[in-house]
């Protein structure tokens, strides 16, 4: 299973999701028990009916950030910008100029030196590129971080199309968050988290289950293609990381009790299969994650997980075969086709256990 092509599958475009579901919750949620293969299919609410009071549940609190920004090039063309590794300077720091790696968008190339111009008087200069990837300086006179919020967009991934303009809605900045992200530097969500109310995480803890948050802010990576034959030879983008030591502690003694360890989303699963080690354990600590996971990988940590459907040919199609192996994936997917689920960021759930 290391072509690329093992990993395609034909998938209706209408199945894929523009919008949310009303209701988080009311999501639709499939079944795979990955050592049968046996399919049931639910409403994401019930997840806690499928869920054991020993077990350890753990989340992603990335903040998707609203890096994206429209302006005009010093030449008068208009820019877009998305900002890819956004971080929140500590306080002495928040009113200084900012440096970050984005991607830009214009009709040319723009060159080192070109001043870009957004709203509320936000400036931005091309100080290099390398690979497609820009570095700008920022400038403003009011606080970056509070003028970002006030004029930036979230980011919706290139398959969510609105109209000729692909304009997003006023809900999207919400919707396109999970109800616990706390910590800002995503330029996409874990979607998976997506699903979860107040009110369901209410009743999952009622139920004794526990849960935890780590954190992965999702970068640039996760719109990549892969684009080599052989995937051993793709090479994964870092995504910066968080896990606290008293997290750790709890998992690793889970883990030792025989309880289930849930990662909800790729992310929170690339993170604790990063930070494991053969012996069932997790470091905690803060630093880049680059773990490519697909089938021959070893699981340390991660007993069950919840997740979204994925694109063809994606690495997170080739981690959730790594999971549950290949063969019941695309079973699960062909059921889901037929059943007309909801596919993608804003599509159903699965969870594999």
């Amino acid at each position: 299973m290391f072509s690329i092509n093992d990993y395609d599958y034909d998938l209706p475009d209408a199945l894929i999701a523009q919008e949310p579901v009303e209701q988080r919750d009311c999501s639709n949620l499939l079944f795979l028990h990955k050592k049968t293969g046996n399919i049931t299919h639910h409403t994401f609410n019930h997840i806690v009916d499928l869920l054991l009071p020993s077990d350890i549940l753990v989340v992603n609190n990335t903040e998707v950030i609203p890096g994206r920004l429209h302006g005009v090039k010093d030449t008068g063309g208009k820019v877009e910008i998305l900002i890819l590794d956004y971080t929140m300077p500590p306080a002495s720091e928040q009113e200084a100029d900012r440096i970050y790696k984005c991607l830009v968008k214009s009709s040319k190339r723009s060159k080192p030196g070109t001043i870009l111009y957004f709203k509320s008087g936000l400036k931005g200069k091309i100080i290099n590129s390398n690979d497609e990837i820009y570095t700008v300086k920022f400038s403003c006179v009011e606080n970056f971080d509070n003028l970002l919020y006030k004029i930036g967009e979230t980011a919706l991934p290139p398959y969510i199309k609105r109209g000729v303009n692909n304009k997003l809605s006023a809900a999207d900045r919400k919707t396109y968050q999970t109800v616990y992200a706390t910590h800002k530097g995503a330029i996409a969500a874990p979607t998976a988290g997506l699903h979860f109310t107040d009110s369901l995480i209410a009743k999952i803890e009622a139920k004794g289950i526990r849960l935890l948050k780590i954190t992965l802010h999702v970068g640039y990576g996760t719109f990549i293609p892969v684009r080599v034959t052989d995937v051993r030879e793709h090479k994964m983008h870092s995504e910066k990381y968080n896990v606290l030591p008293e997290t750790a502690k709890i998992i690793n003694s889970a883990k030792a009790n025989g309880n289930r360890i849930i990662a909800v989303g790729t992310t929170s699963v690339r993170t604790l299969e990063y930070l494991s080690n053969s012996n069932g354990e997790i470091s905690s600590g803060n630093g880049s994650n680059d773990l490519f996971i697909y089938p021959g990988y070893k699981f340390n940590i991660v007993d069950a997980m919840i997740t979204n459907f994925h694109l063809p040919k994606s690495t997170l199609l080739m981690l959730v075969s790594a999971f549950a192996g290949a063969k019941n994936i695309f079973k699960a997917y062909d059921a889901a086709i037929r059943n007309r689920y909801r596919f993608y960021s804003y599509g159903d759930a699965m969870f594999i256990a």
